[in-house]
């Protein structure tokens, strides 16, 4: 696919979005866009079914190309650098299931290209922060919102005012993670959970659009997304093999086909 982002699917509908820019996978513009190519082929592949985020077996993402930054001006940031938080809204919005496997460091870019995931699973030697306040800046690619949304607003002042490193099992304890696992099992258990979503029914998606707009509304208006979207289930093939699948055999059995 691209030069440092490739999208690589295995037998069970679930692609790797694989960021591989040696020696620290640092997010420059190229990058941002062909995050946003991936970003589009996972959503409009209908044997994508799930999806992992992955930069390979050493570093998740150091974060920003610092290089790159500290030689555009004002004036060049302010036209290119929404492109970066089009890349990352566009990865938070594939409708379908998205973990994050985290080898290494996640820090800045590459701990706000993890939270555009809906889990995040981390290597024992796993290090996430947003370091930006450390270079007179903040972060910008959702930093200060997608990160309060996860963890609230007083753990997500701790971590960017501080701009420290935390080590998985802090990300644990502060929501920013959700499981830890030696740095050798993240990625094919970050696969096998996803294989198993793969494998679920197109509600999935209902229920991610749900909870994902849902959020940015007023209490009343997201309760009508819901009530339209629960309503909309019921024109699914898979709402009728769920449910004759609960009558003839109980919770859990039903093979859905509509993914």
């Amino acid at each position: 696919m691209g030069e440092f982002v490739t999208v690589l699917t295995d037998d069970h509908g679930v692609a790797t979005i694989r960021l591989d820019r040696a020696p620290v996978n640092a997010l420059n513009e190229q990058v941002w866009g062909e995050f946003g190519e991936a970003a589009a082929q996972c959503t409009e592949d209908a044997d994508i079914r799930a999806v992992v985020l992955w930069g390979g077996p050493k570093v998740f993402a150091a974060g920003a190309d610092i290089k790159y930054m500290k030689e555009v001006s004002y004036q060049e940031f302010f036209a290119s650098g929404g492109g970066l938080q089009r890349a990352f809204e566009a990865l938070a919005r594939i409708p379908k299931v998205v973990i994050a496997a985290i080898n290494g460091y996640a820090l800045g870019g590459g701990c706000e290209w993890a939270l555009t995931a809906d889990f995040r699973y981390a290597a024992d030697n796993a290090q996430l922060g947003q370091p930006e306040i450390l270079l007179g800046i903040i972060p910008g690619a959702g930093g200060t919102q997608r990160l309060t949304r996860l963890v609230g607003v007083a753990k997500a002042k701790e971590i960017v005012y501080s701009g420290r490193f935390y080590s998985a099992e802090e990300a644990r304890e502060l929501g920013l993670v959700d499981c830890v696992h030696p740095a050798d099992e993240v990625y094919d258990r970050a696969v096998e959970t996803a294989r198993q979503y793969a494998k679920g029914p197109y509600a999935l998606r209902m229920a991610k659009k749900a909870i994902d707009e849902g959020i940015e509304m007023d209490l009343d208006s997201a309760l009508r997304l819901e009530t339209t979207l629960f309503t909309a289930t019921f024109a699914t093939e898979d709402a009728r093999i769920g449910m004759q699948s609960f009558v003839d055999s109980g919770p859990g059995k039903a093979e859905f086909k509509q993914n």
